[in-house]
């Protein structure tokens, strides 16, 4: 018996690749994208993608795609009980799994499994602790084609947003950065891959410092 699984979507390469290991899992029947917006900027928080690319990413992938929108500012209590009642939904959908593209944070991942005890569905992580310099290169050579749409000057140099994320980039990446990006150096906007029945068209517009934060403006092509 296959299992109802949503994806917790967030328009990056991570969990395009970890919803691409579910296409392909004989177990699993998929039945839609979750994302969370920020309703003020009405875009993918921390990616800054438009909510009309998620729309047509999901369009691509022929999958019902739910927004969830969070305040801005969004208090941890605020989020928490948004989150309830989108697990209760699921509930009541009948939905057994949820799905997340996290890769080695054991933080993240135990606190995804902790809200959702006692719910019946059973958090995935189909990327878990695969190394993230082989991660990388396995999602290049299977054709994923993928934009940077943020960057925390903190990690990497602002210079890497609106960059294509290929050998180059990977390459140019100081030794202290994830390849994968998976300690927030940056977050991206996949707009072609196997996952999708045909590319996303896009273009990278101007590059913006908001909150810390580097943005680059990726729109509809």
């Amino acid at each position: 018996m296959k299992k109802k699984t949503v994806m917790s979507w967030s328009s990056g390469k991570d969990s395009a690749w970890a919803l691409y290991q579910l296409q392909n899992d004989p177990t699993i029947d998929l039945k839609g994208l979750l994302c969370t917006v920020n309703k003020e900027f009405d875009r993918v928080a921390m990616h800054g993608v438009r909510v009309e690319l998620l729309q047509a990413q999901a369009q691509s992938i022929g999958l019902p795609l739910e927004i969830i929108e969070l305040p801005y500012p969004c208090s941890n209590e605020d989020y928490e009980a948004i989150m309830r009642g989108v697990v209760q939904k699921l509930q009541d959908d009948g939905i057994e799994c949820m799905a997340f593209g996290d890769l080695y944070l054991q933080d993240i991942r135990a606190y995804r499994e902790e809200k959702l005890v006692g719910s019946g569905i059973e958090p995935i992580f189909p990327l878990w602790e695969v190394p993230t310099d082989q991660l990388a290169q396995e999602m290049l050579a299977g054709g994923l084609k993928t934009v940077i749409t943020s960057v925390d000057p903190k990690q990497i140099s602002s210079d890497f947003a609106g960059r294509q994320y290929d050998e180059a980039f990977i390459a140019a990446l100081p030794d202290s950065a994830d390849p994968c990006g998976e300690n927030g150096e940056f977050h991206s906007f996949v707009y072609d891959g196997p996952m999708f029945r045909q590319p996303v068209k896009v273009e990278v517009g101007e590059v913006v410092e908001r909150d810390g934060f580097f943005f680059a403006d990726v729109m509809p092509g």
